[in-house]
């Protein structure tokens, strides 16, 4: 079992405030990328990682994580969490579940095939619900 290395929170926030990255910044306290990251959570200078299990329920194969819907997935929790993503991307994903809610359409996503769009449920898509709720958090 390795040893707890011991990195000052001061030095890092300074360090880090600087624009070391985070391999520069492992060099300097003589440990690994990823015990920077974890020096970084326990600092407060990390943003807490967003949930994106409401978004996206299903457990997607690797092919499948980087698709279009997967995306546009993301990107509507992420507004939706408040988190601030590029216009582009917000825009992308908008239109994205604008267009499928005035079809009366959702996602579903099946491991062999991917992501298909199908009829909404009669109690409401996952995509109008992340859409109306990325569109609150934008009015906020």
């Amino acid at each position: 079992m390795g040893r707890k290395a011991l990195i000052d929170h001061e030095e890092l926030r300074r360090l880090a405030g600087r624009g070391l990255s985070n391999a520069e910044l492992a060099a300097h306290f003589g440990v690994s990328e990823s015990g920077v990251l974890q020096a970084k959570r326990a600092a407060g200078l990390s943003k807490p990682m967003l949930d994106h299990s409401r978004a996206i329920p299903w457990k997607l194969e690797r092919a499948h994580g980087q698709s279009g819907p997967a995306t546009n997935l993301r990107n509507l929790s992420s507004i939706a969490q408040g988190r601030a993503i590029p216009a582009e991307k917000r825009n992308t994903a908008l239109r994205w579940a604008d267009r499928l809610v005035a079809a009366g359409l959702d996602v579903d996503y099946d491991p062999e095939t991917g992501f298909t769009e199908v009829p909404a449920p009669p109690e409401g898509s996952l995509v109008g619900r992340l859409a109306t709720e990325a569109r609150a958090a934008l009015d906020a």
